[in-house]
């Protein structure tokens, strides 16, 4: 988005306004004698289900630094990037490191809200980085976090109950209406997929299925209102229309996951981060008994969204030093092997998928090859909010209220007055 001179003028002085307060904390982190010190406060946005090893990884950085506090918050996922705007904004209650989303970086970073991290403690070892990792820590050729996870979405799927309806494994939106039909026939009452239709990021996977993406960030081009988002809007209506999928507007996150794990439903689209969760229920006390597949593919491609998780450290805190330091502990190797071990999450370093216990990991030997064909986001300040228009114009085509066309026609004309240089 170009900005004038004076919201230019305003991000640069908010930014040194902010350096200038800081957070909870002594000092820079560090004590007379140079040693680490004080109190790192740190936001962690992971789900129920990975929290508690969130939770003890962080404040393990404490027997490496025994004279550093880790003050542990979980902040819901939902809540974190407006609660982290407020309180940077408002130079008062921002954590010294957070758990980021990857989308959020460059925006945090444009507002001056986060510390460049190039040439700190916090960047060890970057070669080791995966590229595709360290895209989304960047913005305006600054370094504003460390990669500390990576996903991309896949078909989840009960094996038992496909086999039962003695279908294959869905490999296109054709199969998986097929497949779909059969459960229902073999299981009166169950479904074959649940669709989310409460989050757009699960929106993606058809829209790249269909050819298509949210903007052109190199020709600044906004590209959702073309044919591919007309069709990715009438994919998702007719797999409900045809009952091959359920839905619902609301709380769509607890809802697919009770439906999938009590046997409600058959398959789901989700990540690496529902491994855990998925496995602990009802239908998964045989972890065998979990499928993962790629993401069923629309009428031009197979495509999942490339997500993950940074670590950034907040620009306005007073202990930077240690800050700079849990942000090196969080993301290394060492943290992200036990990461994986824990959760079956992903690293974003190289080297870990060099260990054992990561390589032979069954999740990874799957996500993995998915990661490396996953279509990268925009790494744009405005790559968080291109999500609302189309959960809007998700649920109105849904529930019926407006048709695909004129929800892929809204929704590049919101992004058009989101983005006032793109055509």
């Amino acid at each position: 988005m170009r900005r004038g001179i004076a919201a230019t003028a305003l991000v640069a002085a908010l930014g040194l306004t902010i350096a200038a307060c800081g957070g909870d904390g002594e000092g820079n982190g560090t004590n007379s004698s140079g040693e680490l010190s004080g109190t790192v406060t740190f936001w962690d946005t992971s789900n129920e289900a990975e929290k508690p090893t969130y939770k003890a990884l962080a404040e393990g950085f404490t027997k490496l630094h025994p004279k550093v506090k880790v003050k542990y918050v979980s902040v819901p996922f939902g809540e974190a990037n407006a609660k982290f705007k407020n309180a940077a904004g408002g130079n008062s209650g921002a954590p010294d490191v957070m758990r980021t989303e990857v989308a959020w970086v460059a925006d945090f970073a444009s507002l001056g809200y986060l510390a460049p991290l190039d040439g700190t403690p916090a960047i060890e070892n970057e070669v080791d980085w995966l590229p595709q990792a360290a895209a989304s820590t960047k913005y305006e050729g600054k370094t504003y976090a460390v990669p500390q996870v990576i996903d991309t979405m896949a078909l989840f799927y009960n094996k038992k109950m496909l086999k039962d309806a003695g279908v294959e494994v869905p490999k296109n939106i054709d199969e998986l209406k097929a497949a779909s039909k059969k459960i229902s026939e073999k299981s009166p009452g169950k479904t074959g997929l649940y669709l989310r239709g409460d989050d757009p990021y699960w929106f993606l996977s058809f829209l790249y299925g269909e050819g298509g993406d949210m903007v052109d960030a190199k020709s600044k081009t906004v590209t959702i209102d073309d044919e591919s988002g007309v069709k990715a809007y009438k994919t998702i209506k007719d797999l409900v229309d045809s009952k091959a999928a359920i839905t619902d507007a609301s709380d769509g996150w607890n809802n697919m996951q009770n439906a999938f794990k009590s046997g409600k439903v058959a398959m789901m689209l989700n990540g690496p981060w529902a491994i855990a969760d998925a496995r602990a229920g009802a239908q998964f006390k045989d972890p065998a008994n979990l499928g993962i597949a790629p993401v069923p593919a629309g009428s031009a491609a197979q495509g999942s969204p490339q997500g993950g998780w940074n670590l950034s450290v907040y620009a306005g805190s007073q202990n930077l030093n240690a800050s700079y330091e849990f942000a090196k502990y969080m993301s290394s190797a060492k943290v992200q092997q036990q990461t994986t071990e824990k959760l079956s999450l992903l690293p974003t370093r190289l080297s870990v998928y060099t260990q054992p216990t990561v390589a032979d990991n069954e999740m990874v030997k799957f996500f993995k090859p998915a990661v490396d064909k996953a279509v990268e986001r925009p790494w744009i300040p405005q790559g968080n909010s291109l999500f609302e228009p189309i959960r809007l114009h998700m649920a109105n085509v849904l529930t019926g209220k407006t048709s695909p066309e004129k929800a892929a026609a809204e929704t590049g004309d919101a992004y058009r007055k989101l983005l006032k240089d793109y055509k």
